[in-house]
């Protein structure tokens, strides 16, 4: 026995069959076991979440809650801008090709420049007969983007700012659109974390609720 211990062949054999059995299990455990218990637990006691907080309408998935999109027209609620790593042509509704922050100082030219002309926009775009939008009501989130580029909700300042031009297009009250934007406005997560917000998505859902 203590021959074989000896032998380099014997002991190479042995460790390379420890080594083998080792991955085999640990395999299983972390590859197969593990994967399927958390998977079990999640879709038992978080099933939407742990299938993307999708949103849906009409029996159709048409978002997720998580996931900002563009491409709404102007009868409906804006979302941040989306100047991110990069764009795609082929779907507007998530238009970034890459998620991510612009990585423009404050003070560069060409971040200045697009928050010039979103601001510009947001101005215009929200100025209805009887409502005039002065620059210095436009918050930071309707003229800049997020971190990732990718964020599904909006400050109550910003969805208040357009909810005259949302009202007029629609057809609908203004006391009626401020109403749906109260609705749907959250509060900082357990009362200290964050800050409040609406989602975009949810918002123009129930938009499209009222008007039908």
């Amino acid at each position: 026995m203590v021959k074989d211990m000896n032998n380099p062949v014997v002991n190479t054999a042995r460790l390379l069959g420890a080594g083998l059995r080792a991955v085999l299990v640990l395999t299983v455990l972390t590859g197969i076991v593990y994967p399927l218990a958390v998977t079990g637990v999640a879709q038992a006691l978080f099933t939407n979440k742990a299938n993307g907080s999708e949103i849906k309408a009409d029996g159709k998935v048409v978002g997720s809650s998580l996931i900002g999109q563009q491409g709404y027209s102007l009868d409906y609620f804006q979302p941040r801008p989306a100047n991110g790593l990069g764009v795609n042509s082929v779907n507007t509704q998530y238009r970034l090709i890459l998620s991510g922050a612009t990585n423009r100082s404050g003070d560069n030219p060409e971040l200045v420049k697009w928050v010039e002309e979103a601001k510009a926009k947001v101005v215009k775009d929200n100025s209805v007969p009887g409502y005039t939008v002065r620059s210095s009501q436009v918050p930071a989130d309707a003229v800049t983007s997020s971190g990732s580029g990718l964020d599904p909700d909006i400050s109550p300042q910003y969805a208040d700012l357009q909810v005259h031009r949302v009202a007029e297009r629609n057809g609908l009250s203004v006391a009626q659109v401020e109403k749906l934007v109260k609705d749907h406005t959250e509060g900082r997560t357990l009362g200290f974390i964050g800050e409040p917000r609406v989602n975009v998505l949810e918002l123009n859902l129930a938009l499209r609720s009222l008007e039908a």
